[in-house]
């Protein structure tokens, strides 16, 4: 992977973009993409789209990587200024005693952190389990309500983790957001590939996908693809406790194909040719092995008469959480792979 394709990850891992508010990776993919698209635009949700333009009377397929990450909405101010919030996506309270987020405030970021009762003070059955979400609470260095607002503070605020992307050494580097800021990136890499191929392209960052893959949906609806692919993070299970029949992806090991989800079925063409362009180009690839969790596949495609859809991910260690791990070999072939799908699907 080049060190400009390693920049962009790190400003896209970086960026905040809180679903509904995804102004900052959208506008890295603009500046990353306008000067070699045909036609770029951003419809009424939030989804920026890249238009590549080939040869009359070949298909259209349709990229998507969603923008947004999972994320923290503030729906309550304690009078002693301590923040209640409510996830937007699939967090788990498990990860987040103890986590930093940054809040886009007003006129600066603000930040705080995910609080919990002392252990000292906790009963014995507490001490069992972690603790619930409704039960945490973030603290801003505020002693009242009022404190809080003065800070910037407001009801229906939104904030991310407070996490900074780093290079861990031998190709593995470290940040937030990689679901789904690494299939952007993925998508940026394709999209600039096939400059000048004659290849009908349209390259869309969705809006709401960790809240209900929602920008995806109204994306395809415009565009009306022959073929979708949706370029994802997903979950690497390859540590220390996980089962084999149960360690769904792993790092060093390539692209993850989707055969099924709880949201698609990958389409019997789509699947095979992913499959034929891997062995072809003798890229090493894999199987998603449990059929769990969604992506923007699963709107795209439903959409009108329906849209044959599938997925590829690059593989990543504990997404949905304050850090995930990633590799750069996994990367640069989840980004071969599907360069190589769009040149033949269009054959």
């Amino acid at each position: 992977m080049s060190k400009t394709d390693l920049k962009l990850i790190r400003r896209l891992s970086d960026a905040f973009g809180p679903p509904g508010a995804e102004e900052e990776p959208r506008q890295i993919l603009r500046e990353e993409l306008e000067d070699v698209a045909d036609e770029v635009h951003v419809d009424k949700l939030g989804n920026i789209f890249f238009h590549h333009r080939g040869e009359e009377g070949q298909p259209t397929v349709m990229l998507a990587a969603h923008m947004d990450e999972v994320a923290f909405l503030i729906t309550f101010i304690e009078d002693s200024g301590f923040l209640r919030f409510h996830p937007l996506g699939g967090v788990t309270p498990t990860v987040m005693p103890g986590q930093r987020i940054v809040f886009r405030g007003r006129q600066r970021p603000l930040r705080g952190v995910v609080g919990t009762k002392p252990p000292h003070i906790l009963t014995e059955e507490e001490r069992k389990k972690p603790p619930a979400m409704e039960e945490l609470f973030i603290d801003v260095g505020a002693e009242s309500a009022d404190e809080a607002e003065e800070k910037g503070f407001y009801i229906g605020m939104t904030g991310v983790f407070d996490v900074e992307f780093t290079e861990l050494g031998g190709g593995y580097v470290r940040g937030k957001a990689f679901d789904d800021r690494v299939g952007c990136a993925v998508m940026a890499r394709v999209f600039k590939s096939l400059e000048g191929s004659s290849c009908n392209l349209i390259a869309v960052g969705t809006v709401q996908e960790e809240v209900g893959l929602r920008g995806a949906r109204t994306a395809a609806w415009q565009i009306d693809p022959d073929y979708a692919l949706a370029i994802e993070g997903t979950f690497a299970a390859d540590v220390p406790g996980s089962k084999p029949h149960q360690t769904s992806a792993s790092l060093r090991k390539g692209p993850v194909i989707t055969i099924a989800d709880a949201s698609v079925i990958a389409h019997p063409k789509v699947l095979q040719t992913l499959i034929s362009c891997a062995e072809a180009e003798g890229l090493p690839y894999q199987f998603k092995k449990m059929p769990m969790g969604g992506t923007d596949a699963g709107s795209i495609h439903l959409t009108k008469a329906g849209i044959p859809s599938g997925t590829v991910a690059v593989p990543c260690r504990y997404i949905h959480g304050p850090v995930s791990v990633a590799h750069a070999e996994d990367i640069e072939n989840t980004a071969l792979l599907i360069e190589a799908f769009v040149r033949r699907i269009q054959s």
